[in-house]
């Protein structure tokens, strides 16, 4: 079965272009053109994948972001013209996957999609990690500590399943953004840091530890 995504973009051409492209990819694709109506489609259909233009009315990206995260784990990849890192940085807090600016090349794009479909495709190998009071069910998607739920974003998730991963062993910044985002580091250290502080805060726990200069790992 063909990968279902939603394209919330207000800017017609450009709503277009990405349609006609994923669906040359061989995408089943449904359209937007802004936050409401996107609420609307999102509540009515069933989605691997939401593509989400940040600067739109009726609701703005961040807003449906926002509703999107608090009934879903689907992935989330922002197109903004945005640059600002505290944007980005304010899209990663609300869970959003990971994040495209304008203008941006078509196999940029369809490169991301990938990877963001992929991980979340791909959760067989070692379905549940378990380290002290922590334990993770990955094809669940789901995070205890103590058998309470721990509510995780994507990102989130599958950062604190690398760590597990990975128990001891130091992960640089530049390993968790290729094995995460799945694409090559471009210095987005901030973006990880504030993850880190998320899970850091979710958990609430000690094992997550910082190796300055370096990255994480997880170790009592």
């Amino acid at each position: 079965m063909n990968d279902r995504i939603l394209v919330i973009e207000d800017d017609q051409e450009i709503q277009e272009l990405i349609k006609q492209f994923l669906m040359a990819q061989q995408y089943t694709i449904e359209v937007a053109s802004d936050g409401l109506e996107g609420m609307k489609q999102f509540n009515k259909d069933t989605f691997d994948l939401v593509l989400l233009d940040v600067m739109m009315p009726n609701l703005n990206g961040f807003e449906v972001a926002k509703m999107i995260r608090s009934q879903s784990n689907v992935p989330v990849i922002m197109l903004t013209a945005l640059e600002e890192e505290e944007d980005q940085v304010k899209g990663f807090d609300l869970g959003v996957d990971d994040y495209i600016t304008k203008p941006f090349s078509f196999h940029v794009l369809i490169r991301r999609v990938e990877a963001v479909l992929r991980r979340s495709n791909n959760l067989n190998t070692n379905s549940h990690l378990v380290f002290k009071e922590i334990h993770v069910d990955c094809d669940a998607y789901q995070a205890f500590v103590n058998k309470v739920e721990i509510p995780l974003t994507t990102k989130e998730f599958e950062i604190l399943q690398l760590l597990l991963r990975n128990v001891r062993r130091v992960l640089t910044r530049e390993s968790i953004v290729e094995q995460v985002w799945g694409y090559e580091y471009q210095g987005e250290t901030r973006l990880i840091d504030t993850h880190i502080k998320n899970i850091r805060k979710k958990l609430d726990v000690p094992y997550i530890k910082t190796v300055k200069g370096i990255g994480y790992k997880i170790d009592e």
